[in-house]
């Protein structure tokens, strides 16, 4: 039998159609001919979380109902895959199922591949967003929560009465924002909206790219946060991360002034943009700003933990790396040596 060494050869050799899609940061999928590269090692994981690969592969024959592997993969310093866990993971596969992959599994077959170390679980509300994504990809019906969500969020139920909304309804409204009035009912949606429901749109609105008028809507209530006397940063932080599937002229005035107040550079606001938002930071400038916010938090081994991740990024490497030898701020200068010194020991 022919070696088999990338999952994507044996995925095509199943004769199964296939996507890829980083389930780290924000769900995006990753091109099909773009992760066979990174199989190989001939390019880094673009979107690194903790310096570890969070991948989910759906898979699917002529039926079109897809198998789905959850998969947590270590990369070294390079940000690279390595291709031994790769060629380990094949081999628990070929072991437990063969080398044709489009058959239904028996019991057995999942205990044995499920018993293997690089399998991992999403969290509950990620594993919603995505199973609508996926579903919306491939035209198969929506979870039963959707009529019932799509009826509150048209102001059937009345606004307060959301308890009977499904999470699952509101991610499959989520990743059909393009049909049946979805975008343009969450939009009027959102000024009424109590903070349950509120939080779990947008919690689902991270993983989507926005329609330009629901992402000008969220840029709003994110504005009118910026501008109060007291300002929610929590929800300040919620509605920016929704914003990463906004266009960036929407976007990035937002972390701008949110940057340009000490008092809106909540930890909880940079963390949000670490995790969701970082393609703002291939600005140099806003990088500088977003670190120097960061060491001012006074928080040092959160700034070791966020530089550390963001450094990965293929994108924002050669943006941050310089910082560490250039003249900054007194207060990014100082985090910058104590986590060099941390790193040391």
């Amino acid at each position: 039998m022919e070696t088999i060494h990338t999952l994507s050869e044996l995925l095509r050799n199943s004769d199964c159609q296939f996507k890829i899609f980083d389930l780290g940061r924000r769900i995006k999928v990753i091109d099909n001919q773009t992760f066979e590269q990174i199989e190989k090692g001939y390019q880094p994981y673009p979107f690194p979380l903790q310096r570890k690969a969070h991948i989910a592969i759906a898979y699917w024959n002529q039926a079109k109902q897809p198998w789905i592997w959850f998969l947590k993969f270590e990369l070294d310093e390079r940000g690279l895959l390595k291709q031994a866990d790769i060629g380990n993971f094949i081999k628990f596969v070929v072991e437990a199922m063969g080398t044709r992959l489009s058959q239904e599994m028996s019991e057995d077959q999942q205990q044995k591949l499920a018993n293997n170390p690089y399998t991992f679980k999403p969290a509950e509300d990620k594993m919603a967003v995505f199973h609508s994504q996926i579903r919306a990809d491939l035209d198969l019906p929506c979870s039963q929560y959707y009529e019932h969500a799509q009826h509150y969020f048209k102001a059937g139920l009345g606004w307060q009465n959301w308890q009977t909304v499904g999470l699952q309804g509101i991610t499959d409204i989520c990743a059909r924002l393009g049909i049946d009035q979805n975008g343009v009912e969450v939009r009027k949606a959102l000024p009424h909206l109590p903070s349950e429901p509120l939080y779990a749109l947008l919690g689902a609105l991270e993983h989507n790219d926005l329609p330009e008028k629901l992402a000008m809507r969220i840029a709003e209530l994110a504005q009118a946060e910026i501008d109060s006397p007291e300002p929610d940063l929590f929800l300040l932080s919620a509605l920016m991360r929704a914003l990463s599937g906004a266009e960036r002229h929407i976007s990035a005035p937002i972390l701008e002034q949110v940057l340009n107040s000490p008092r809106l550079s909540h930890q909880e606001v940079l963390i949000g943009t670490a995790g969701r938002s970082w393609h703002l930071l291939t600005d140099v400038s806003v990088a500088e700003r977003f670190l120097v916010r960061l060491a001012q938090t006074g928080n040092q081994s959160l700034f070791n933990q966020l530089f550390a991740d963001l450094v990965m990024l293929p994108e924002l490497r050669l943006v941050l790396l310089p910082l560490l030898h250039s003249t900054p701020s007194p207060e990014l200068a100082q985090a910058l040596l104590n986590l060099q010194q941390s790193a040391k020991a």
